[in-house]
């Protein structure tokens, strides 16, 4: 063959074809994991106060949430590696087995520190399931549906952020906060039994460089801090050896992760990415998103338990208005964004109505009526979401193509970071203020048992005269904790205003529109994933003609089912230097019963494009001719779409090649094969 098209490894194998009914259930098994991995960021919420009032420990309340998104966080980088080593699937079933750990001894918890240490293992679950979730997506749906489907798993973080609160209330209400953890063991061992029976082996396994060292310090320097500004002021006094060696423990930490980083072969967050002020700001913005949201979506329950005397179910629903205000403006921001390329109205909005929004909580008491808490809710909830999806996007735009996935995860894990961070900060708020206010309270209203001031139903419970001091104490602790988050996001409107106007690129906003991004769902950092994406984005905007397009301009004159069987000889001949190629081999891996394209076969004989020794099929001359000119009308045209995105030295390098020619294999392989029901297929027809 020419050299102007490069072959790819030898090594390569072909995947097997799925039908329509198992890719789908595929993607429920995908989905239930990714299902129970969001899910239990949110759903212990509105159990809090409860778990609080069982087992005590009011000041490490905000452990309960920060100890899993911190493991989650450190999970998500290292399960993305370990599923390119070892096997997507293996580290899939893995992560589940992992969660229902974690979830069982949740159940089992009889303390705050065994709760917070099993809340940990639960994270490091999590985000294991989280990004295995996507990256087998893109292993298993065909490209041309991927934003479809991974459209509907992103949908799965809204949904969650919705049902989650609800649950956990409904479960503390009618059966117990530990059924809130219990409920995981059966629905995961139900994906571990559909994993097994399911999902395929598709991943060739390759040996990557894991950043070991950035991991853990990046993870000792997030812990330490959080420990931090958690004990600071309660357990410990500021000025105590404990809280100044956390500090400076977490310092030396974090310069040895940018020592480490600067060095890293494969940094987990490459440093020169800060050199963009876009990067910079997204991030610190990304920051103050997780920030308010985690820290409001944590505390925001409590306060209407404590206060307003809402069950747990009932504090699950009416936070409803916060998270559908969250939904819409992600939604529509991220819409309007990917129409126009218009986005730095955004942030700035966003931080304005953030800002306000936690003002406004800090007005709130036990008179504030429901719907004015609604509408306070609904201003917060719009706030976060305009910014959560374009801060996405903003970075996606201004980043080389080799750094997508870095930067993209970065955005993600200071979103994450500051989920922890907020969990944390709003808890010491919380747990000092209360404290100075509380004992007085329970001397006021004369209380034999102070234990009923910690349990909501139980402080409700009380007569009007013994519940109004306590219920004061409490209302002016949530007044306190919420005015003193506004300060953060006066910060975020400082930052957003930094903020430059860059021109958009169109496939990202193809990908990236959609309730996914705008949740932070994980993606597979790897450069070839994200060619994959890239490619989706660019067959969507293309048209369901694409195909017969690209035939057009390789001028073969050949019909659709002509190049079609060329091209499966040409990739096992060309591109996997398969030594024979068999029609019963084609036959076999396009899942079709066997002499079915006899005939077809014969076909492309008699018209000159191959020749045939028994059960052998070679490419003639023609056939060869035609066969590099429709891989190279392919190559041609994806390099053309991309090209915005390839760094000018690689365009048309031969790794650049060996990608793209990948991803031309895939594409062969989606088509429609002759003589298949149309019921079977696994891709649409104009492949």
């Amino acid at each position: 063959m020419s050299q102007t098209v490069a072959p790819t490894t030898p090594s390569a194998a072909l995947p097997t074809t799925l039908s329509r009914s198992r890719m789908n259930l595929v993607f429920v098994t995908v989905m239930l994991g990714m299902l129970l991995s969001a899910l239990d960021q949110t759903i212990v919420t509105t159990a809090l106060p409860t778990i609080v009032g069982d087992l005590g420990g009011a000041g490490h309340m905000s452990w309960v949430v920060t100890a899993y998104l911190l493991a989650e966080t450190i999970s998500t980088v290292l399960a993305g590696k370990f599923g390119d080593m070892f096997g997507r699937k293996i580290m899939f079933q893995i992560s589940v087995a992992v969660f229902i750990i974690g979830s069982f001894f949740c159940g089992l918890a009889q303390d705050m520190e065994m709760l917070i240490a099993s809340r940990a293992v639960q994270g490091l679950g999590g985000g294991g399931l989280a990004v295995t979730a996507t990256a087998l997506i893109g292993e298993v749906i065909p490209l041309r549906e991927r934003g479809r489907y991974q459209g509907a798993l992103g949908a799965v973080f809204g949904v969650t952020t919705v049902i989650g609160p609800l649950l956990g209330g409904l479960f503390t209400d009618h059966l117990s906060w530990r059924w809130a953890f219990y409920v995981n063991v059966p629905i995961a061992l139900i994906v571990i039994a559909m994993a097994a029976t399911t999902i395929p082996r598709l991943t060739q396994r390759t040996k990557v460089p894991v950043d070991y060292l950035g991991v853990l310090f990046v993870g000792l320097g997030a812990t330490g801090l959080t420990l931090a500004t958690t004990w600071g002021g309660s357990t410990y006094a500021w000025s105590s050896p404990t809280i100044i060696g956390l500090f400076a423990g977490s310092a030396v930490a974090i310069a040895l992760f940018v020592f480490v980083e600067s060095r890293a072969v494969a940094p987990i967050l490459p440093l020169h990415l800060f050199r963009s002020r876009v990067f910079t700001i997204s991030s610190v913005l990304s920051f103050v998103v997780g920030f308010a949201m985690m820290g409001s979506i944590t505390y925001l329950p409590a306060f209407l338990q404590f206060v307003d005397g809402a069950s747990a179910t009932e504090s699950g629903l009416r936070m409803l208005p916060l998270v559908l205000g969250l939904l819409a403006t992600a939604i529509a921001s991220g819409n309007y964004v990917s129409r126009t390329g218009r986005y730095r109205m955004f942030p700035i909005a966003g931080s304005i109505a953030t800002g306000l929004g936690l003002y406004l909580f800090s007005t709130m008491d036990a008179d504030t009526s429901f719907w004015l808490e609604a509408l306070f809710m609904v201003v917060l909830g719009a706030g976060i979401g305009l910014m959560m999806q374009i801060l996405t996007l903003i970075v996606q735009n201004t980043v080389s193509f080799e750094y997508l996935g870095a930067a993209t995860s970065g955005v993600s894990f200071f979103r994450t970071l500051g989920g922890s961070f907020g969990a944390s900060i709003f808890g010491t708020l919380y747990a000092n203020h209360l404290a100075d206010r509380l004992p007085a309270a329970v001397v006021a209203a004369g209380l034999t048992d102070p234990q009923a001031a910690g349990d909501p139903m139980a402080l409700h419970a009380l007569p009007a005269a013994q519940q109004a001091p306590i219920i004061a104490a409490y209302a002016e602790t949530f007044q306190y904790v919420f005015l003193g988050a506004v300060p953060f996001a006066v910060l975020a409107l400082v930052i957003a205003l930094m903020m430059p106007q860059v021109a958009m690129r169109d496939v990202s906003a193809e990908l990236d529109s959609g309730p996914g991004a705008g949740f932070a769902m994980p993606r597979p950092p790897g450069e070839n994933d994200q060619l994959e994406d890239l490619v989706a984005g660019v067959l969507t905007r293309s048209g369901p003609d694409v195909g017969e397009r690209i035939l057009a301009a390789a001028g073969t004159g050949l019909s659709e089912a002509q190049a079609w069987g060329l091209a499966q000889v040409l990739i096992r001949g060309w591109i996997l230097e398969q030594p024979t190629i068999t029609q019963a081999g084609i036959e076999e891996w396009v899942g079709v019963p066997g002499g079915v394209l006899t005939s077809f076969f014969d076909d492309l004989v008699d018209d000159g494009l191959l020749t045939r020794d028994g059960d052998a099929l070679v490419l003639a001359p023609a056939g060869e001719r035609a066969g590099e000119a429709i891989m190279l009308a392919w190559r041609d045209y994806l390099r053309d779409q991309l090209r915005e995105w390839l760094p000018a030295d690689r365009v048309e390098s031969a790794e650049t090649d060996a990608v793209m020619l990948r991803v031309v294999t895939r594409l062969i392989r989606e088509s429609v094969a002759p003589g298949r029901h149309s019921a079977e297929l696994a891709g649409p027809p104009e492949a």
